[in-house]
């Protein structure tokens, strides 16, 4: 299989700069650690034996409070598994306790057809990592997206600055400690013919997964093959 022999290509190439490779649901994925971030993203680009010459997507992850259940569950559903994420194991396993953000890189060789999934966990402390914008042009947005959204920081983008929220929004509202009502609300003004900002005057609110145990559109199906 073509995947598995890239995993080998990357197992003998990078054995000293990657922390894991493993193939799931057809899909390869490598850990890096930050420190070689640049380095293992510079082989994969330039190196003949890969040729990763298209960057596809770069986006953040956050890990706050993972695998924790945020509701008590029916007997039906589970507080773990799919539910709450599905790589709890690899995640405990790959990261420090203070290894809150994750940045993930989806790369593409066109010549070889291959793709390849690339994580790199950052600490909530420093969230920063080297611009991958010397190798791919493309990392310019996804980066101020990342960045934007995330609050992580690329060291060398020429122009980090936000690309989907508004020049004076305060937070990263893809944290999961952002709350959901926001920290601001804005109205146009009439009176002074501009947008103005205020305190939130919504009311912070848990939701709860609402679980319809009974639902009468199944019980007709079921009378009706009961009578034939």
């Amino acid at each position: 299989m073509e995947i598995v022999e890239l995993k080998n290509r990357i197992e003998q190439r990078l054995s000293n700069e990657i922390r894991f490779c493993y193939i799931e649901k057809d899909e390869l994925t490598i850990q890096a650690p930050c420190e070689h971030y640049l380095s293992v993203h510079n082989i994969l680009r330039n190196e003949e034996e890969f040729h990763f010459e298209q960057l596809i997507d770069l986006c953040g992850v956050d890990y706050l409070d993972y695998g924790v259940a945020d509701w008590s569950t029916t007997k039906s559903a589970t507080s773990t598994g799919f539910s709450r994420a599905v790589e709890g194991k690899q995640y405990k396993e790959s990261t420090t306790t203070d290894s809150r953000f994750a940045v993930v890189v989806h790369l593409l060789s066109i010549r070889y057809n291959w793709r390849l999934r690339v994580k790199t966990f950052i600490s909530e402390s420093a969230p920063i990592v080297p611009s991958l914008m010397n190798l791919w042009a493309s990392a310019n947005w996804f980066e101020r997206e990342t960045f934007d959204l995330f609050g992580i920081l690329f060291d060398g983008h020429p122009d980090l600055r936000r690309i989907l929220t508004d020049y004076g929004f305060i937070g990263h509202p893809f944290r999961k400690d952002f709350p959901l009502s926001g920290n601001v609300e804005m109205r146009y003004d009439s009176e002074q013919n501009r947008v103005i900002y205020e305190p939130v005057s919504i009311e912070p609110r848990v939701l709860v997964p609402r679980v319809i145990e009974n639902d009468h559109r199944y019980q007709v199906m079921n009378n009706k093959d009961n009578h034939g």
